[in-house]
């Protein structure tokens, strides 16, 4: 899909891959932990890949991987990794005008391939659809540049993780790296009031709902932000704000 002659030869897919070659390196970082662990918690090395090229989800796979090690029924396994999944709800929802240009099977591949910060970069470079098929194929374009170093990166370093994973100690903590790259996205994102708020509203949550099972904390978080601004977004001010007019 990213590979796509149509997508690889405009501007927008080399800009995609400008911006997220910035955050390759804590992707990478996270990816060889993520597959240190795997092997790790008892899976074998075949497991391991497989887990990798079939699931592609990160915070699913450190989530699973302790529960099918403890020998976990299935349906606790696949409610924990739904669970932790249930963002990408919010990302499809909002990615939707943007792709429903496309036939049902690339829309799949797409979202399949789409990551966390894939999205956000994404959502800052384009905060509304293209009016035209010309636009619409560019913003692919953008996000499948993006994908395409996120998907390598991620992948690339999780195998190598799983392959040299008794050599590599898990206390080295890689996976902070992870978390600092997309805390660095997140603070350029902050260009508002409205987005600072929202930002400060759902680590705030995050933080009260830790103790919840199945991370549902992750959930709780977005839920409480999308409600504060959504009751933000009708106040006058917070509209001018936004749109970076004074009252």
């Amino acid at each position: 899909m990213f590979l796509s002659a149509e997508y690889r030869h405009r501007p927008e897919y080399r800009e995609g891959i400008r911006d997220q070659t910035t955050v390759a390196m804590g992707i990478a970082a996270w990816g060889l932990m993520t597959g240190v662990a795997m092997v790790k918690s008892g899976l074998s090395v075949l497991e391991a890949l497989l887990m990798t090229f079939i699931v592609y989800a990160g915070s699913a796979q450190l989530a699973a991987v302790p529960m099918i090690a403890a020998g976990a029924p299935m349906w606790v396994i696949l409610a924990a990794a739904f669970c932790v999944n249930l963002r990408f709800v919010v990302f499809s929802a909002h990615l939707r005008p943007y792709m429903m240009h496309m036939p049902r099977f690339t829309r799949v591949i797409s979202g399949f391939v789409t990551g966390d910060l894939s999205y956000v970069f994404f959502a800052r470079r384009y905060p509304k659809p293209g009016t035209t098929p010309d636009e619409l194929t560019g913003q692919q374009a953008y996000l499948m540049g993006n994908c395409a170093i996120n998907f390598g990166a991620w992948m690339t370093a999780s195998v190598i993780g799983i392959l040299l994973a008794n050599a590599i100690p898990t206390e080295w903590g890689l996976g902070f790296a992870g978390i600092l790259a997309l805390l660095g996205v997140l603070c350029s994102l902050a260009t508002s009031p409205l987005r600072m708020v929202s930002a400060g509203v759902a680590g705030a949550a995050a933080v009260v709902a830790w103790a919840l099972p199945l991370k549902l904390n992750i959930l709780v978080a977005i839920a409480c932000a999308v409600a504060m601004c959504l009751l933000l977004e009708k106040t006058p001010l917070a509209g001018r704000r936004e749109d970076g007019h004074h009252a």
